[in-house]
């Protein structure tokens, strides 16, 4: 996929392309029927597909306060719509000033001069332009007088729309299970390993711990059964633990991963130190507590390894 940063890096000679706009957050299920529906279209017109995003979130730059994670990391964002088989990603930095574009405006410096769309797809809740004024009509509008087509995709799910909403309600809930069904794959974090207080290790429960400055929202506090992978692509069977360690009276949120079942040979020498690694959430075992003593916290966290070894036995492979 090529990657375009900003209007100016599209090649000025781009030929006619089927495109698609949004924020992509999480790249769900409903992002993926249009996504496949943009690759589909171009394939059959024998015609490039891009999709066009912002950086950062809209909601950042006019709701700065607003702390609202990102569901997913800018680097997975992108593979993920590589994966869908797109050509080509633009990614447009958000600004004050660009927001002021009217819905006609960025059509024509955005979709036409840019990108040159012989094609939009889009949902029937588009907004775009000065205060969201564009809608849906307006797309369909401004493509007669420009010459694209203008192809709607229908949402996706049944009870409720597919959405980044729903992904965040669930992950702030611990609904990981959830979460997963609205993705279309399970919730990861990225992060670097670094080096913690070594409680677990004192405790026989040695952990990797990611920094402070992981990618993609951090479920609830509690305890989960999930998968650690490596930078050698190895995949490891992981209780993670989420919360600022209440037993010890810790401040700051952490994830931590506690790898099981390693071959005994393993057991001293293995060092994830430094390395950025990927925490896949299976499922949401409990909720965190402070327990009374060192003897109860062990116990429980025996529980919560035998507990993880289930889940992972019966969780079925991505």
């Amino acid at each position: 996929m090529h990657y375009w940063d900003g209007l100016t890096a599209v090649p000025r000679d781009q030929v006619p392309s089927v495109v698609t706009i949004g924020n992509f957050d999480g790249v769900h299920r409903g992002h993926r029927q249009v996504l496949d529906q943009v690759v589909s279209t171009a394939r059959a017109a024998g015609a490039p597909s891009v999709a066009i995003t912002f950086d950062p979130h809209p909601r950042v730059v006019h709701r700065p306060n607003d702390l609202q994670e990102a569901i997913t990391g800018y680097e997975e964002k992108a593979r993920l719509i590589a994966d869908r088989g797109i050509d080509a990603m633009l990614v447009i930095h958000y600004t004050l000033e660009f927001a002021q574009q009217s819905p006609e405006e960025f059509v024509k410096n955005v979709i036409v001069d840019a990108v040159n769309a012989r094609a939009v797809v889009v949902g029937r809740d588009v907004r775009f332009g000065f205060r969201n004024a564009g809608d849906f009509d307006t797309m369909v509008q401004l493509g007669h007088q420009y010459g694209f087509e203008v192809i709607d995709v229908e949402d996706y799910g049944d009870d409720r729309r597919c959405s980044s909403t729903w992904i965040r309600e669930a992950l702030r809930e611990g609904g990981v299970r959830e979460a997963a069904g609205v993705l279309g794959r399970r919730h990861r974090v990225h992060g670097e390993v670094v080096h913690g207080f070594a409680r677990g290790r004192e405790l026989g429960f040695p952990t990797a711990n990611l920094s402070e400055e992981v990618q993609g929202m951090i479920p609830a506090d509690g305890v989960y059964a999930g998968w650690l992978h490596d930078e050698s692509a190895r995949r490891w069977p992981v209780a993670i633990s989420v919360g600022s360690n209440p037993t010890f009276d810790g401040v700051s949120r952490v994830v931590e991963a506690h790898v099981i079942d390693r071959p005994h040979e393993q057991v001293e020498d293995f060092d994830l130190y430094g390395q950025f690694v990927t925490v896949e959430f299976v499922d949401r075992l409990r909720g965190m507590v402070a327990f009374e003593g060192i003897p109860k916290l062990i116990e429980q966290m025996t529980q919560d390894v035998d507990r993880t070894r289930e889940v992972l036995a019966a969780a079925p492979r991505p």
